[in-house]
């Protein structure tokens, strides 16, 4: 249990499912079935990128998603910004699996505010932009909002890939809709959004919207 500047942090040992991270009372993960969330998160928009080299993390600090983008061979660089530390931290101990590409040459840990670092980036200096957030509440709160998708337009290159997680299709509708009017508002060409199963999540059905800066999603 641990109370950091910005949420509550709660490990779990389970009996059937491996280890459970609760951040303010909702399930971030588990050990049995991360790996669909962070794998559908991250390698659509990674084969879908026509030269995906230069990739940024906000949020994501369970370092999951980190670890499936640094399977990809071509990928130069992956910096990930997470406002809490404590969640990595507390991820190197109890979720190590999920952390076995930190050390990676090409991975950078920042901890930080992701809307600031976003604001702060060099137009068209990024290929990839995954939002890996928690729900749309306290810290998380501004990344499903329209200035935030305009940020992240202006700092992707030509033909770079916007992937955010956009809870469930089965119970946050209205939320989904916001999310990609967002994107179609910021000026993304094509917005994609895709459902795949969550066991752990509320309705056990998830979902990640994707959105390109010129040219088609394939």
């Amino acid at each position: 249990h641990e109370v950091t500047d910005y949420q509550t942090i709660d490990i779990y040992q389970t009996t059937h499912w491996g280890n459970l991270m609760v951040i303010d009372g909702f399930v971030m993960l588990t050990t049995r079935d991360n790996f669909l969330y962070h794998e559908m998160l991250t390698h659509p928009a990674l084969f879908s990128h026509a030269d995906p080299k230069r990739v940024l993390i906000i949020g994501g600090g369970d370092c999951g998603t980190l670890r499936e983008v640094l399977a990809h061979r071509d990928v130069q660089s992956c910096v990930q910004v997470e406002i809490d530390e404590q969640v990595t931290c507390l991820a190197e101990r109890f979720f190590p699996e999920l952390c076995e590409r930190n050390q990676d040459a090409r991975a950078a840990l920042l901890f930080d505010d992701g809307l600031a670092h976003i604001q702060n980036m060099d137009e068209g200096s990024v290929d990839v932009i995954i939002v890996d957030s928690t729900d749309p509440i306290g810290p998380a709160e501004g990344l499903f909002g329209p200035q935030f998708v305009k940020d992240c337009y202006r700092a992707l290159d030509a033909g770079g890939i916007l992937v955010q997680q956009s809870e469930s299709p089965l119970l946050h509708r209205t939320l989904i809709q916001g999310v990609r009017d967002n994107m179609q508002a910021a000026g993304f060409t094509e917005v994609k959004t895709l459902g795949f199963p969550q066991p752990c999540y509320p309705s056990g059905w998830w979902s990640a919207t994707m959105a390109i800066k010129g040219g088609t999603l394939e």
